[in-house]
């Protein structure tokens, strides 16, 4: 098991001091997204050298709108980071293509950064997480946000969405594993596709692109929903770069945000492992920063 840490950009792999945080949907039996405007990228801009200067500006987790100022998503998203880092939240349906063009054009990671946010393809915020991360196997409390309250644009100055709505306090422990299994689920993206094998060896193509692809429900641990991401079955699943993206199942005929993707098998083939929202600890950190239900 490993958290959905992007190890796969554009060009293979890239670091965050030890290592970059974020995972693309897998390709098979998965579909774009374009409906699913409250999912975004989490993009960062960071020095990767260490020699003062920001060279590097990708798209690096995944998120949720959940009010029009507070995107969620995992707390080792933003965790870790070298000092200087800025936080960008970008709803853009393709971001790599955008990433692709600002390449082409010979911009510098800085100049590109400024030239999304001044063409509104990405918001700046502030990075918060869950001070109890990184917790224990019961509860990581892997959890985090990125909040616009205290910046002049937010992304609902940008974009048109419906923000996403969160479960009630303990809603699907209350349900039980029966009626969720009988529930219909559905994860969410901008991660890489799942392990191939290569002359290089195993590589994670892809990614950047939101996605979205059907899971099934597996068990409901006390902080955490596993979901079957096997191919059998009809199923997609997350990868690496879909860190603290969205877990949807449809209770009563509504879309519930109802965990995010934090882990799962390294070569993202079988199972999603996710954070509950219900829980008392999410609910507790979430508090500060949405209306919760």
């Amino acid at each position: 098991m490993r958290t959905k840490i992007l190890a796969v950009l554009a060009t293979g792999a890239a670091a965050c001091a030890a290592t970059l945080p974020a995972a693309a949907i897998n390709s098979y039996n998965a579909t774009p997204a374009p409906e699913r405007t409250e999912v975004g990228a989490f993009m960062a801009l960071w020095d990767n050298t260490d020699d003062g200067v920001p060279d590097r500006f990708d798209w690096v987790c995944s998120g949720t709108m959940v009010d029009r100022d507070t995107y969620l998503t995992a707390a080792h998203c933003t965790d870790d980071w070298p000092a200087g880092t800025r936080f960008y939240v970008s709803l853009e349906q393709d971001v790599q293509s955008l990433l692709d063009q600002a390449a082409a054009n010979g911009l510098t990671p800085a100049q590109t950064a400024a030239a999304f946010v001044q063409a509104g393809h990405a918001v700046e915020g502030d990075p918060h997480q869950d001070p109890a991360y990184p917790g224990n196997s019961a509860d990581s409390h892997d959890i985090g946000v990125i909040d616009f309250a205290g910046r002049q644009t937010d992304p609902a100055d940008v974009w048109s969405f419906t923000s996403a709505t969160l479960p009630t306090a303990g809603q699907l422990g209350q349900l039980g594993s029966r009626a969720l299994d009988a529930a219909s689920w559905v994860v969410a993206g901008y991660g890489t596709q799942e392990a191939q094998r290569g002359p290089g060896g195993q590589t994670h193509p892809g990614g950047g692109v939101r996605m979205k692809a059907p899971v099934d429900f597996d068990a409901l641990n006390k902080t955490w929903v596993r979901l079957a991401m096997t191919a059998p079955q009809g199923n997609g699943g997350a990868c690496y770069g879909d860190s603290g993206g969205p877990n949807f199942v449809t209770l009563g005929g509504k879309l519930v945000l109802a965990a995010t993707t934090i882990t799962g098998d390294t070569p993202c083939y079988a199972t999603n492992v996710t954070y509950r929202l219900d829980t008392p600890s999410a609910r507790t950190f979430l508090a500060p920063y949405v209306n919760l239900p």
